[in-house]
């Protein structure tokens, strides 16, 4: 019994001492780790003990926490940042609680807790908290950025985005997760920083304009480092505190971006506050850093992507577009030209004789030809117009809201300008001439082919009649085809020629004027019609050297007539454009040579003089001030004015009502279909009522018969004009 009880003595004092080991050995632990103690009454949790370390924790005195409910030590949602589940092990849970100390700051404790009833009966939750509020936090951040990266990887990845919709994506992104207002990356062009992406709430920056702030984003660059400023205002530079009063901008960050080894320009945000905390975050700092590395990386490949699709684009030899980028182009203007209903026109062109210089000379000096040549059509180019090679020495000219007329002139102009330089080789200079088709595309066309295919086969034709022209189909698409170099040459040489037509009074039969209509000597001794160059002439803008041509002849007809003994009464019509009416140099030379054959004539003319000049009404003049203006030193002189072609246009009224007309003529359709059609010939009774009340005299154009000459005259028509009465004869 004794050994028994010695034994039981013997263990019993184990046991003590292996107790006051342990708590030693916990308050060693405790002390190691900041940990502290508390106890809290099941029953109402209320907190009836907590030691010096737990009370430190809280920033609290005792008073403050024990008899205090525990909740009250709680934030208001008890939130789990790292995720930690509660965990039961052998009657002991272990969980992590976010708590709030005296100054209000959160802090988080690792609780470890186990329950005991005391002596009277109460069930008690005693527990060790440890601080772990650095450990939170950091997996807070962790979190935060890798919620961050996924997003990023995401918006990176995706395959339905543009790299444009990506980049403001990313900058939404950044100003949304920072908190910032603002964000940008400006591109560095010449001496300043121009937004290239932009997300502004702060309504500051405007695309296409100068960055307000280029001192920022420019010291930025100069450090070749990220700028962090939590508040501009209270910057030792005064400069910076001037962001705030300009803009009202607080905190501003700024890093740097390279394509490569190149300086593109800066990735910035803006904030109208300055930083609670006074300081950008280490984690909020390596994320802006991220979307510069990011950004600096998609403008690198996006360059490299430029530049190979430019490559891909572009003809090496000229740096012009290639066949296969002319064709994209062309896709492209078929779309705009539905869109907005406007047309164009294309033309081939080909460099005359390109073959025997390769041949002569050796591809080396054909390649520099094509260089020349390039550069050349591109200086000649109009604004909007566009220039390809389409293969060998062939080239392909895009011409934007261009009729025939248009692409002519324009065709031309490129022409002449290659004629005109002689172009420098290796093997001395050489001069070449090149030949253009003209193609037309209307705004309903569903591809290019048609008007390519025009465009070739007139190439050929301008090939086939002697190089170094200009050749399109007409209007009327029968296949009549003009020679843009012709008129010119044919200027030089002086063999733009008046032709005259008789007019006759149509009651007497008699003579009482004629016109001067233009013609054309060709070399080869045939005579072409005003109708074959004219309205060329007008697209070219020569048709005031034409009009120079004609009245110089006519002029001096005039004055050989008068001189003869004819009557002095008898009117000489000559057409003037617009174009020669606005040369007061050329209307300045004309009435000099009036005077000089006035002068020669030796006849005094009382009212007017023998010459009238006629505009006409398809030339749309809509300026009546300009126009009056223009001819009011000719009205002056004696010179009478008519209207040719009345009723043709569209404003056939309004040129009676501004201008003082004393013929008006009649267009020639309304003549030759008056007989069939009851409502044209209305209208011609009508132009003939009215001209009577003005007290102008009417003359009938394309008059072929004399039935139509007998019901003009019973009509009340003054004059006739036509084939029935002589045709023109030079």
């Amino acid at each position: 019994m004794s050994e028994i009880e010695n034994l039981h003595s013997t263990l019993s004092d184990a046991q003590q001492r292996l107790g006051t080991l342990a708590q030693n050995r916990e308050k060693l632990l405790l002390t190691a780790a900041h940990a502290g103690t508390y106890a809290v009454r099941v029953r109402d949790h209320v907190v009836m003990a907590a030691d010096r370390s737990f009370l430190d924790m809280l920033g609290m005195e005792e008073g403050e926490v024990v008899g205090h409910p525990w909740n009250n030590l709680l934030a208001e949602r008890e939130v789990l940042p790292s995720a930690t589940q509660q965990l039961k092990i052998s009657g002991m849970a272990q969980l992590v609680r976010k708590f709030i100390n005296r100054k209000g700051q959160p802090l988080w404790l690792s609780l470890a807790e186990f329950e005991q009833t005391n002596e009277i009966g109460e069930v008690i939750r005693h527990g060790l908290a440890i601080d772990v509020s650095d450990r939170e936090r950091l997996l807070m951040t962790v979190k935060d950025q890798s919620a961050r990266l996924q997003v990023l990887w995401q918006i990176a990845t995706s395959r339905t985005r543009s790299e444009g919709e990506k980049v403001r994506l990313m900058l939404r992104l950044g100003m949304d997760t920072l908190d910032m207002d603002a964000a940008l990356l400006s591109e560095k062009i010449g001496d300043h920083f121009m937004p290239a992406y932009l997300v502004d709430t702060l309504g500051i920056f405007k695309a296409e304009e100068v960055c307000p702030l280029d001192m920022l984003c420019q010291r930025a660059a100069d450090e070749n480092r990220g700028l962090f400023i939590a508040d501009l205002k209270t910057s030792e530079r005064p400069e910076l505190a001037k962001v705030v009063v300009s803009f009202g901008i607080h905190a501003y960050a700024g890093i740097p971006l390279w394509v490569g080894e190149q300086f593109y320009g800066t990735l910035v945000f803006l904030r109208k506050k300055p930083l609670a905390e006074g300081k950008f975050t280490q984690g909020d700092e390596a994320f802006m850093e991220l979307l510069a590395a990011w950004f600096s990386q998609m403008l690198l490949q996006l360059k490299q992507r430029q530049k190979l699709e430019t490559q891909a684009l572009t003809d090496e030899l000229t740096g012009l577009p290639n066949r296969r980028a002319a064709e994209l182009r062309f896709d492209e203007e078929i779309a705009r030209a539905k869109r907005d209903g406007i047309g164009f026109s294309v033309a081939t062109g080909d460099l005359d004789r390109f073959k025997l210089i390769n041949d002569h000379y050796g591809h080396g000096v054909g390649d520099e030809v094509l260089q020349q040549v390039s550069h050349i059509m591109r200086q000649a180019l109009r604004e909007g117009d566009w220039l390809a090679r389409w293969g060998g020495e062939e080239f392909i000219l895009f011409l934007h809201d261009s009729d025939r007329a248009d692409a002519i002139a324009a065709a031309e102009r490129i022409r002449l300008a290659i004629k005109a330089h002689p172009l420098k080789t290796g093997h001395g200079s050489l001069e070449i001439t090149a030949s253009f088709g003209i193609g037309v595309c209307q705004a309903g066309d569903e591809d290019i082919s048609q008007a390519l295919s025009e465009s070739d086969s007139c190439l050929y034709e301008a090939k086939r009649k002697g190089r170094d022209c200009v050749v399109a189909r007409d209007s009327a698409g029968s296949g009549t085809l003009w020679r843009a170099g012709m008129l010119q040459r044919a200027l030089k040489e002086e063999r733009i020629v008046a032709a005259y037509q008789v007019m006759v009074d149509l009651n007497t039969r008699k003579p009482v004027a004629d016109e001067a209509l233009a013609r054309m000597h060709m070399p080869d001794g045939s005579v072409i019609g005003a109708g074959e160059f004219i309205e060329a002439a007008e697209g070219i803008n020569l048709i005031h050297e034409v009009d120079r041509s004609i009245t110089r002849h006519a002029m001096n007809r005039c004055a050989v007539n008068l001189t003869d003994g004819h009557d002095p009464g008898f009117a000489h019509f000559i057409n003037l454009s617009p174009q020669f009416l606005a040369r007061k140099d050329y209307v300045d030379e004309l009435l000099g040579g009036a005077m000089q054959f006035c002068s020669t004539c030796d006849i005094d003319f009382p009212d007017y003089k023998p010459v009238v000049f006629e505009i006409t009404e398809r030339q749309l003049l809509t300026d009546f001030e300009r126009i009056r203006l223009d001819l009011q030193p000719l009205l002056d002189f004696g010179f009478r004015l008519a209207l040719d072609d009345f009723g043709s246009g569209y404003s056939s009224f309004l040129y009676l009502a501004e201008l003082p007309v004393s013929f008006l003529k009649i267009e020639g359709w309304m003549v030759l279909n008056m007989s069939g059609n009851v409502r044209v010939r209305a209208m011609v009774e009508s132009i003939i009522v009215l001209s009577k009340k003005l007290n102008i005299t009417t003359i009938a154009e394309c008059i072929e018969d004399r039935e139509t000459a007998d019901m003009l005259r019973d009509m009340g028509v003054d004059w006739g004009q036509g084939y029935y009465f002589g045709r023109p004869e030079i």
